[in-house]
């Protein structure tokens, strides 16, 4: 059972804001009844069109997602639409005081419609999201068949709340959740957005002896890689370094998986982007 807070509790029993504005400026709908969760979020401008005067809520879903609509449609009220769009599903759920982890997506699916809500009215494209609202063309690969989910929308959750493994992806936006197999191309999306970030952060010797390259390779696998590994149940060993030669063997829920060459993939990334560019990575058994 999940410990929700009291706040999202009185948001939940006795949720604000709920209803239509039959004159609104602006609308934004986001998922689907077929997806279990479904929000529609309307908004009212003032007389110069500068700020927020109303909004109210639709919703198709759980205790969290009734309390993160009616929190979102408190905190839009006086801004100007500018200042709505800074609005972060992180903040909606700091509102509420803290959201479990499992029920951050409906944190984000409020984020998602007033986005959606205000591109509409300026007349301009929404935001990549997928979960299909307003029958908006969403930009990117499609990654999550079941939820209809591309890349860039999951790119965006990833980096903007520092997602590091594929569960905590399922929990913001469902994507995995069901058949599970966009589970490896989630990993593979982590390992992007984790390596352009440290491309901007990080300083690579520019030449490295043999002995501080394998230190590095040590140090990379047991800070950067060990640890995203055993939040989905796996490890790895480092077997053995033979130049730019890296061997490992995997462990627990990565020995035999079906994924290992995704997960190798990920590791030879992640040592190419920390110790150095012409680094392989060979899974062996040991």
């Amino acid at each position: 059972m999940w410990d929700y807070t009291d706040k999202v509790k009185e948001h939940f029993l006795n949720p604000r804001n709920v209803g239509e504005i039959t004159d609104a400026d602006a609308v934004g709908e986001v998922g689907s009844l077929a997806c279990g969760d479904a929000l529609k979020l309307f908004i009212k401008l003032d007389e110069n069109k500068e700020r927020i005067v109303d909004a109210k809520f639709q919703t198709f879903g759980c205790g969290s997602a009734i309390a993160s609509s009616s929190a979102l449609t408190e905190m839009v009220k006086g801004k100007t639409l500018d200042e709505a769009l800074e609005i972060t599903n992180q903040q909606i759920a700091d509102f509420l005081g803290g959201l479990p982890e499992e029920k951050m997506h409906c944190s984000v699916m409020g984020q998602e419609a007033l986005e959606a809500a205000i591109a509409k009215y300026r007349g301009v494209e929404a935001p990549a999201h997928g979960h299909g609202h307003d029958h908006v063309e969403t930009e990117g690969e499609l990654v999550c068949k079941c939820f209809g989910l591309t890349d860039v929308f999951l790119k965006k959750v990833i980096a903007s709340n520092k997602l590091t493994t594929a569960e905590q992806v399922t929990h913001f936006t469902k994507a995995g959740g069901a058949c599970g197999g966009c589970i490896p191309k989630i990993k593979d999306l982590i390992a992007e957005v984790l390596g352009e970030e440290k491309k901007v952060t990080a300083e690579k010797p520019a030449k490295l002896t043999n002995l501080r390259k394998m230190q590095l390779i040590q140090e990379t696998l047991e800070n950067e890689v060990r640890p995203q590994l055993w939040a989905d149940g796996g490890d790895l060993e480092l077997i053995d370094i033979d130049g730019s030669n890296v061997q490992v063997a995997f462990r627990k829920a990565c020995a035999g998986c079906a994924s290992s060459g995704y997960t190798a993939k990920f590791v030879e990334q992640k040592l190419r982007e920390l110790v150095s560019p012409d680094i392989t990575v060979q899974e062996v058994q040991g």
